[in-house]
């Protein structure tokens, strides 16, 4: 499946993988090997949340988290205990999100055409340098090579099933239904 062409370049996915022919010899390069398959709601709902998360505490994106079908979990460094209304409004917001049924595109770039608002801290050292970029929307845009839905009214209600705060660190464990 193709996902861009550029100049120089047919980006597409393959087996979790995102690889790149060359047009003029058609050699073939891996971007970034992935290491596991998400379930393309939940894991689009995670750049949804840590936007949410950004946008209401000011605090990075999740630094440990386990997305799964079922139910999933994020890590936040905060410097105080949210409130049960702030949780509450992190539900409300990330559903309202969902709710508007922006589209979910992807993007490739080279690392010196990464917009600013995007963090790279996370990519690992041997990254390559065409990086791709998965929007939700205006919302969010992130540095990812995971599976996502095409538009948000895919992903269904985004339900908190517990929180809970230790150290500075915020872990929300969530579903979708």
């Amino acid at each position: 499946m193709n996902l861009k062409t550029s100049d120089s370049l047919i980006i597409y996915l393959q087996k979790s993988n995102i690889f790149a022919k060359n047009k003029t010899n058609m050699e073939e390069i891996i971007l970034n090997e992935h290491n596991k398959t998400e379930y393309p709601p939940m894991h689009t709902t995670e750049h949804i949340l840590n936007q949410t998360m950004i946008r209401m505490f000011g605090c990075e994106r999740s630094r440990t988290n386990h997305i799964e079908k079922k139910k999933s979990k994020c890590d936040y460094l905060l410097k105080s205990a949210p409130t049960p209304a702030q949780i509450t409004e992190i539900e409300s917001r990330v559903n309202s999100v969902i709710d508007q049924h922006l589209p979910v595109t992807v993007t490739f770039v080279t690392r010196q055409d990464v917009p600013d608002c995007v963090d790279l801290s996370k990519l690992p050292g041997d990254a390559s340098e065409t990086l791709r970029l998965v929007y939700v929307g205006n919302y969010d845009v992130c540095a990812c090579i995971g599976l996502h839905v095409t538009n948000t009214s895919e992903i269904g209600r985004f339900k908190i099933i517990s929180n809970d705060y230790k150290e500075g660190r915020l872990r929300i464990r969530f579903k979708l239904e």
